[in-house]
């Protein structure tokens, strides 16, 4: 049972959670990811379609994974997720952020299309945990010892 105060966040997850979730390279990160993500279905979560389509370049890139299964992924993901695309004032509010040297263009943007579709926390482990960026709170979900912090596992009801 999820308690009824993780459904009221609203978050995204970044690529680098997607990809943790299929890399074998480590055990420990991967089974975080995999709980993280196929929790996140349940509650609050919403992808964007520049983290799926990272995720698929990273993924076939890096040969972590063949291009039929990641498509097949990304295609199951936009199924199980609401999702969201990046806008014109998405991008205005990232080239505003990225020049600061806070965020690269690509995370700025992230966190901008996210913001648009009302989330106030993105999990990535691409920036500085705790920062914010636009009103966007940015944490690291995975702890020192590999797994996930506390505040990731009440987030997705675990």
């Amino acid at each position: 049972m999820i308690p009824a105060a993780v459904g009221s966040l609203r978050f995204s997850l970044d690529t680098n959670i997607l990809i943790y979730s299929v890399d074998t390279r480590d055990a420990r990160r991967q089974e975080a990811a995999v709980q993280l993500v196929d929790s996140a279905v349940d509650v609050n979560c919403v992808l964007t379609l520049q983290s799926l389509s990272e995720f698929y370049s990273v993924a076939t890139r890096k040969r972590i994974m063949a291009a039929d299964r990641a498509a097949n992924l990304v295609r199951q993901w936009l199924s199980l997720f609401s999702t969201v695309a990046v806008s014109v004032t998405a991008i205005r509010t990232a080239l505003d952020h990225a020049p600061t040297g806070r965020a690269s263009y690509w995370d700025a943007l992230l966190i901008a299309t996210a913001a648009e579709a009302g989330c106030s926390l993105v999990l990535t482990e691409d920036m500085a945990d705790g920062a914010k960026l636009g009103g966007i709170e940015i944490h690291n979900p995975f702890a020192a010892s590999g797994g996930l912090t506390e505040r990731a596992r009440v987030l997705v009801g675990l």
